[in-house]
């Protein structure tokens, strides 16, 4: 008798999202030059007012679509008819971008004073209408990752990034300022809206709205949306606190300290999406126990890249922030370093995995902590210790919201046939190979910046120049990094081939 054919192994699924990977990478240089460019471009007042103006628009994107974008990871795996499910999700988000039109308009005119920056009051329009149908066009690539088309997903990422990039540095590139790249960005969440409406839709089967779903719906993402409620705010209450105490010139440098590669988002979010619907699958198909083997390979593929991601950016900030912005940007290189932990934290994809499992409670509990514990941080740190003392506030927060949600992560992936601890969780493993790799390296560019400290000072000036030490500090870095595995027997590209495409069997 032979044996049946046995199902696709665990760790070949995070091969699924090697288009998102794939896409965002090839995006990521013109996401990357957003901030660059403007830097260049606008005054340090407008870059600051630059940045906040997308600090509202973000924070109110994020917080009012009250999960239930979200929620299309956890439903759309577990049914044949999802037409219902996406259309709450998308006539939720456009309710809540008229909300947020709505509040811009009525209530920027209170921030610009908090901000001490009236500037903002000229882009009261434009921010409405950005924020509306940004907010409202939430679901797109979503929609699509949470029914298993990986590779469309990855295109509209490619698409609309690509035109995000060129609506926000073209108008000031050609003289339009900060204006003429307001109106563009409203133009383009416009067009964005329409096409999620068209795209997220197409080949759904079932009604367009069930009042009995909807409710279901509603009742997983209210925990999660709740949490959001709390985590956004909490997450961006650093850069609140400073902007209304500094002004917009120097609000801009702290942004510049918080400044961070896309590389997080690059492979963070399509990696915890592929693992939400890979849980969901395994639930279904009776497999859970195979769940924890998903969590420790995604986990350590992400260390492979953000431990040394990390060390790279925490050794070279000096080098980093010179090159990337300019030299009047340098007193943000303290912020830098202290931002950076947020790429370590990032290693472990535990709020995805608590969705996945429908544990949203537990994601509100950690959000519900980090909130209370960061208003004491925050105004002691800030009354004391200005805008190093809201960086610093932020990290301590977001180190006891992550330790919150690792320790419900054992349980969410037991089965009453295996009961997981918090050692069976994490890639150990991994975690230190990369860490002694990592150290090793970063600890070379110290080195190096001692040495050559006078032959950097006297460098001519210029972009290309201005570039050099960062381009040497990588490549000594990128060569200790490699070299330092190796002598673990670890082999680079082995480690993460599972995060490229791969042909189902």
């Amino acid at each position: 008798m032979s044996a049946s054919p046995k199902p696709a192994a665990s760790p070949s699924f995070l091969g699924r999202a090697g288009p998102l990977v794939l896409a965002r990478l090839f995006t990521a240089g013109l996401t990357l030059s957003i901030p660059l460019v403007l830097a260049r471009v606008l005054r340090l007042d407008e870059y600051g007012t630059y940045y906040q103006l997308f600090l509202i628009a973000t924070t109110l994107s994020y917080v009012l679509p009250f999960g239930v974008a979200q929620s299309l990871y956890y439903f759309l795996p577990r049914t044949e008819a999802k037409r219902p499910y996406l259309g709450h999700a998308l006539l939720f988000v456009t309710g809540a971008g008229l909300v947020a039109a709505a509040l811009v308009w009525a209530f920027l005119g209170h921030v610009a004073a908090y901000f001490n920056n009236p500037a903002l009051m000229e882009y009261r329009a434009s921010l409405a209408l950005y924020t509306a149908f940004f907010l409202g066009s939430y679901p797109l690539e979503i929609s699509l990752t949470s029914q298993g088309k990986t590779k469309a997903s990855a295109v509209v990422y490619l698409v609309s990034d690509a035109v995000r990039a060129g609506v926000m540095v073209v108008p000031p590139l050609l003289g339009f300022s900060l204006h003429g790249m307001m109106i563009a960005v409203a133009a383009f969440a416009g067009l964005r809206y329409a096409a999620t409406w068209l795209v997220s839709l197409r080949g759904a089967q079932g009604p367009l709205v069930d009042r009995k779903l909807f409710r279901e719906q509603l009742l997983y993402s209210a925990p999660f949306g709740a949490a959001m409620c709390l985590a956004i705010p909490q997450q961006n209450a650093h850069l609140y606190a400073v902007a209304g105490v500094v002004a917009p010139a120097v609000y801009a440098l702290y942004r510049v300290g918080c400044f961070q590669l896309p590389v997080v988002d690059l492979l963070y979010t399509p990696t915890s999406e592929v693992l939400m619907v890979r849980l969901g699958e395994l639930e279904r198909e009776g497999r859970l126990e195979e769940g924890v083997d998903a969590f420790r390979e995604a986990a350590g593929k992400l260390a492979y890249v953000f431990l040394p991601f990390a060390a790279f950016l925490f050794a070279a900030a000096p080098e980093f922030v010179g090159a990337m912005f300019g030299q009047k940007f340098l007193p943000a290189v303290p912020i830098f370093r202290v931002s950076v932990l947020g790429v370590v934290l990032s290693i472990l994809p535990m709020d995805g995995t608590l969705r996945a499992r429908g544990l949203t409670r537990a994601i509100f509990a950690s959000y519900l902590v980090k909130a209370v514990v960061t208003v004491p941080l925050l105004w002691f740190g800030v009354k004391h210790f200005g805008m190093m003392g809201g960086i610093t506030s932020w990290a301590l927060a977001e180190l006891v919201g992550k330790g919150m949600l690792l320790a419900r992560v054992p349980a969410a992936l037991s089965t009453p046939e295996r009961k997981l601890g918090l050692r069976d969780v994490i890639p150990w493993r991994e975690l230190g190979q990369a860490s002694l790799a990592a150290v090793a390296a970063g600890g070379s560019i110290f080195l190096l910046r001692s040495g050559a400290h006078d032959a950097w000072m006297n460098l001519p000036a210029g972009f290309l120049w201005r570039v050099l030490p960062l381009a040497v500090a990588g490549l000594l870095f990128v060569v200790g990094y490699v070299v330092g595995l190796y002598a673990q027997g670890v082999r680079p590209l082995s480690a993460l081939q599972s995060l490229r495409p791969r042909r189902a069997v």
